[in-house]
């Protein structure tokens, strides 16, 4: 049987990921929810993959994921979703480093951990490769020119096809940089940090680097855990199963500061007849070092209003002035 194309709608856009020709839509689909780990997490797979197959619809080619996500069955769910598809149109992001089991040898970034999670990773996925390996969090404990040793051979191996990184300070991710040139292995094409119109110490630490470098950039959390989506009361606190309820980020970005960007994001969108997610989605679109935002939508109502952001389009004042409250610094106020 012939296998399903994605859909590429006339609405979503395409770029190339940082320094390579691996052509991603604009918004990545981020597969933190489909799974149980958490209240918040959608739990139903069924529903799981509705959204997935309705993000394929939408021409939502690039999917990322992790091992640690409900400790693989995030992975489960993404694979079993993706199988009737063409594979070859698809871009799948997964990740390494987190706990998946107790005792030695279960979590980090050495050799033997890294190739044995990359092997259940494939096989969880239900593919024969991953087209972007990422690394989680950097390893205190592993030389990172044995992390680089072991992403080289197994994109050499065609288990990988390219490699990435995560949330980590300037330093160490341009030592992992240069560190991969002085051993020639290869580089890494992207950073997945945190990153929004509420978020924005990383233009004071990550970005700057990945701009530099010509590194893609692909941030987590681009409504700021929703928050950016207007979901919440000033006058309320989180409650129930959202994640502001239970989310250590989530919670300590209900400053004045913050409020104070939301009220601008609610004034533009009421202006141009989006929505407050779809104005915070644009502005990250309108970053020149953004490639794609990781969205997470729980709902295909709240992706497919995800998806209008490719729409948005918005001045270089409209953005100062969304920009205009926050004083991006590093480290940002009340995070480690």
């Amino acid at each position: 049987m012939a296998s399903k194309s994605i859909g590429y709608a006339e609405h979503m856009e395409y770029t190339t990921l940082g320094p390579t020709g691996l052509e991603v839509s604009r918004l990545c689909l981020g597969c933190m929810n489909f799974g149980s780990e958490h209240p918040w997490m959608m739990h139903d797979e069924t529903a799981s993959r509705e959204v997935i197959e309705r993000a394929l619809e939408l021409g939502i080619n690039f999917l990322d994921t992790a091992n640690v996500y409900s400790r693989g069955e995030s992975e489960e769910i993404v694979g079993r979703a993706i199988e009737p598809y063409a594979r070859e149109e698809l871009v799948i992001a997964t990740k390494v480093f987190g706990r998946m089991g107790e005792g030695p040898n279960r979590q980090g970034l050495s050799r033997k951990h890294v190739f044995d999670q990359c092997e259940a990773s494939l096989d969880r996925l239900g593919t024969d490769y991953v087209d972007l390996y990422q690394i989680h969090r950097w390893d205190d404990s592993t030389p990172i020119e044995e992390t680089l040793h072991a992403l080289d051979d197994l994109i050499t191996e065609g288990d990988v096809r390219y490699v990435g990184a995560s949330t980590m300070t300037a330093y160490q991710f341009t030592k992992a940089l240069y560190t991969a040139d002085l051993e020639h292995t290869e580089r890494f094409v992207c950073m997945q940090p945190e990153y929004n119109l509420v978020d924005r110490h990383e233009e004071a630490n990550l970005l700057p680097v990945c701009a530099a470098e010509g590194v893609g950039v692909i941030p987590w959390s681009p409504l700021a855990g929703g928050f950016l989506t207007g979901k919440y009361d000033r006058e309320d606190e989180p409650e129930g199963d959202v994640r502001g309820a239970t989310d250590e980020y989530t919670e300590a970005r209900f400053s004045e500061e913050n409020w104070a960007v939301l009220e601008r994001v609610e004034h533009l969108a009421a202006e141009k007849d989006a929505t407050p997610a779809q104005v915070s989605l644009a502005w990250l679109l309108h970053q020149d070092v953004v490639d794609a935002p990781i969205i997470g939508p729980r709902s295909i109502d709240h992706l497919e209003e995800n998806a209008g952001a490719v729409s948005v389009e918005l001045t270089e004042e409209e953005c100062q002035h969304l920009e205009e409250p926050i004083d991006p610094r590093w480290p940002a106020a009340g995070k480690d």
